[in-house]
């Protein structure tokens, strides 16, 4: 299944040069490759959005921590964070279906989780759904079922791959 990934996303750069342009019916259509400048997640709309330039580039729709509301305050509570990260790393094998993990903690949460005397956690990522899931993709549509995470389709996540690089801006809202 990872190799599969690997070849995959390694076929779609090659063959696209960063980007595609096919004419179907006389109509043009484009990928745009580009790397997003930002990445925005709003907890309480359940998006995150790509932002270039200001301008959102593409949004998507995305599950959360099983205890969304409010920052993530130590490891195991189940919430998402809420703050100022970068992607620190792209994970191509990942439990998921690909992988950005984000740079939880930052200075701020590490001086919370101090003050409460608590394990802030960490891995905290931006993934498809798990490799070898037990459910149909239906039964992960419209809940929040991660540990902390954001969770987006795999469809979703390749996009996402794609269009981000290593120390992309990530701002998560409430």
């Amino acid at each position: 299944m990872r190799a599969t990934h690997a070849l995959f996303l390694l076929l779609l750069c090659l063959l696209t040069g960063g980007s595609a342009a096919a004419d179907t019916a006389g109509a043009s259509f484009r990928l745009d490759w580009t790397p997003a400048e930002r990445i925005v997640i709003e907890k309480s709309r359940r998006k995150l959005t790509l932002v270039r330039v200001d301008h959102v580039v593409r949004e998507f729709d995305i599950a959360l921590g099983g205890n969304p509301v409010g920052p993530k305050l130590k490891s195991g509570d189940s919430r998402t964070p809420e703050g100022t990260y970068f992607v620190d790393f792209k994970n191509l094998y990942s439990n998921y279906y690909l992988s950005v993990r984000l740079s939880y903690p930052n200075s701020e949460d590490l001086a919370r989780a101090r003050k409460l005397g608590v394990d802030p956690g960490g891995n905290i990522m931006i993934h498809g759904m798990p490799n070898g899931v037990t459910w149909p993709y239906s039964g992960y549509v419209g809940r929040d079922w991660t540990d902390g995470c954001i969770a987006v389709s795999n469809a979703a996540m390749q996009e996402i791959w794609l269009a981000v690089r290593e120390n992309t801006p990530v701002e998560i809202l409430p």
